[in-house]
């Protein structure tokens, strides 16, 4: 859910809340309004009839409210003495309607001729059933109203009004760290989103300088650590040509040759992690999963045969990923790097493509790895000495990259690693 639709959301149940709380205040104040005003109206009726009765000596004789609202009845002194005006709501047939309708009823005494008379007069009031459904009919359409009036100013000025927010954000998601050197931000007069802007086109120029520098670091050490590990490896193989020197010696020699060269391995791949991470690699181009796989395959086999390993291909489906080419191929190339090192003698390998996942399951170990871990840097089988621990890294890397999916699991005694390429 948007910005815009998520305040409308909470807008529309307080206004809800709001118009029916006020509603209930209103529908009791209306009412009691009403009555007043009623009350007012047979007040004055009240003083018109006595005064008509002092007046028309006849008009004392009403009994009834046949022809007119008011009704004269003769009551004793004691009673008349202790009346009180009193009003009431009561229901009182009509001829129009054909059946009972609210009336507001007062009923009261006056002295006449040292005779006392209780006097009745009535008033038509309003039907609260009907007024309660008017009421509710009509704060329905003003609801209504106010919320689609809310719902268009909402999507028209507010979203008037967020522009700058979103084309920074649609700008931000286009930025690429190892493409562009800055971010253009939207004129705006809000002071929230010259504040955003400032602090986004800030922070993108310490980003982009950083990530300068730590490029143009890696570049230099790698190399400044390549260059004295291959003269010392140089060096190395030419003493060892030495044939003066005892077989202790060229032991010695070899240990240490290997150990350079395992370190020029390492050092390659942190380099490749880092060009990674930093997105160095922006060449983009569709990849044919199927065919690099294919190659590889014939690549490795003399690999696989050294240990007597089978690899089995089965395609049941074709991908096409959107990655750098070289990339690509390190990707795959790690992970059956991987199930052969981490193979069984005789073991197998089993590589499967469907249309959207490719499924790289080898013999190895006969308990499941732990998956938190195996995609972690320089985690590895103390075994295989000759292992940087940054195979499977270097793989999580480029995965991450593109943003596709890697998995681990264990099934039928064998080591899967699932890409989705989804």
């Amino acid at each position: 859910m948007n910005l815009l639709n998520y305040t409308l959301k909470y807008l529309s149940i307080t206004l809800l809340v709001v118009i029916s709380i006020w509603a209930f205040f209103f529908y009791f104040n209306m009412i009691d309004e009403i009555m007043d005003s009623i009350d007012d109206g047979l007040r004055n009726d009240k003083i018109l009839v006595i005064n008509k009765v002092e007046s028309i000596s006849t008009t004392i004789e009403r009994a009834g409210f046949r022809d007119h609202n008011y009704s004269i009845v003769q009551i004793k002194e004691k009673q008349g003495l202790d009346y009180k005006d009193v009003y009431k709501d009561t229901l009182m047939y009509t001829l129009n309607e054909k059946d009972l309708e609210p009336f507001r009823l007062l009923t009261t005494a006056f002295r006449h001729d040292n005779k006392y008379y209780e006097l009745k007069v009535v008033a038509s009031t309003v039907e609260q059933d009907d007024l309660v459904r008017e009421l509710f009919y009509g704060l329905v359409w003003l609801y209504v109203v106010i919320l689609i009036s809310v719902f268009v100013i909402n999507n028209w000025l507010l979203r008037k009004i967020w522009i700058p927010f979103y084309l920074l954000l649609d700008r931000l998601k286009a930025f690429r760290l190892d493409r562009d050197k800055g971010i253009k931000t939207a004129e705006t007069s809000v002071k929230e989103f010259k504040e955003l802007n400032e602090t986004v086109s800030s922070l993108v120029e310490q980003t982009v300088g950083t990530y300068s520098s730590q490029k143009q670091f890696i570049e230099n050490a790698a190399h400044e650590i390549q260059t004295p590990l291959a003269i010392s490896l140089n060096r190395l193989e030419l003493l060892a040509e030495n044939e003066d020197l005892s077989d202790n010696h060229l032991e010695a020699i070899g240990r240490v040759i290997r150990t350079l060269e395992r370190l020029t391995r390492l050092n390659k791949s942190l380099l490749l992690i880092s060009k990674i991470e930093n997105r160095q690699y922006g060449e983009l181009e569709s990849v044919s999963v199927n065919a690099l796989v294919k190659m590889l395959v014939v690549e490795f086999s003399d690999f696989a045969d050294l240990k007597n390993i089978t690899i089995a291909l089965e395609e049941s489906g074709r991908i096409e990923a959107s990655m750098n080419k070289d990339l690509a191929a390190i990707l795959v190339s790690n992970l059956l790097k991987n199930a052969i090192a981490h193979n069984i003698n005789a073991g197998k390998i089993s590589v499967r493509i469907n249309s959207h996942s490719l499924i790289i399951a080898n013999t190895g170990m006969l308990s499941p790895l732990n998956p938190l871990k195996i995609f972690k840097r320089f985690e590895k089988d103390s075994a295989t000495q000759e292992s940087t621990g940054l195979g499977l890294a270097i793989v999580k890397a480029i995965i991450d990259l593109y943003g596709y999916k890697l998995s681990y699991s264990f099934a039928h005694q064998q080591h899967q690693m699932i890409i989705d390429f989804k």
